[in-house]
């Protein structure tokens, strides 16, 4: 008896499930003013800026993760364990989230953040290495497979050098890690979009 394939599906779920997880934790750690008056909100800004930054991170993750698994034909178990790995490292985050907003961004609390950052990429450069490079039979085009390691490999030296800067100036450490951000609004480039379906095309003919 052949033994059917273990399809990705459950474990694009399961990852979809933890991520809303972690976005309602974040929202459960927010706290209103105990004055109220808008004087009291606005003194609540590095709260609110810690939950935005967490908030955006989370979706562009989300976001980079579901475009990444559509390469995904079986869940392997080592990309099981990564796709783990990569949750346990995104589950620190409301964690190094409140801490930042309740010191109100202090120099170790923002860099243990951009530590989390930094391992939630190093998981994620794993997961670019099992399904892109090492998952048998996938096609893909060598300039996108170029430009999603130098991304990534970019990005976790910026967030390694920000852990470093954030104990000497923390505003410019958690500045550089959302500049990192920016990096990741789009998964894939437009023009890479346009080029597998011109590849497409030159195959089918």
């Amino acid at each position: 008896m052949k033994l059917r394939r273990a399809t990705p599906e459950r474990l694009s779920a399961f990852s979809d499930g933890v991520f809303a997880v972690l976005i309602t934790v974040l929202v459960l750690e927010l706290r209103p003013p105990e004055r109220p008056t808008f004087d009291a909100l606005l003194a609540l800004w590095p709260t609110w800026l810690s939950y935005a930054v967490s908030y955006l991170f989370i979706a562009i993750v989300w976001a980079n993760h579901h475009y990444l698994m559509r390469y995904a034909d079986e869940a392997t178990p080592r990309l099981l364990w990564f796709n783990f790995a990569h949750l346990f490292s995104m589950s620190l985050l409301p964690l190094s989230t409140a801490w930042m907003a309740v010191s109100r961004l202090a120099p170790q609390p923002v860099a243990f953040y951009a530590a989390v950052l930094f391992l939630v990429n190093v998981t994620y450069l794993a997961l670019i290495w099992d399904l892109v490079d090492w998952m048998p039979g996938m096609t893909i085009i060598p300039k996108v497979r170029r430009i999603m390691r130098v991304r990534s490999v970019i990005t976790l030296c910026a967030f390694g050098a920000a852990v470093f800067v954030a104990l000497k100036y923390p505003l410019v450490g958690l500045g550089m890690c959302i500049c990192c951000l920016v990096v990741y609004l789009r998964p894939e480039p437009p023009w890479a979009e346009r080029q597998a379906g011109e590849g497409v095309d030159s195959e089918d003919t």
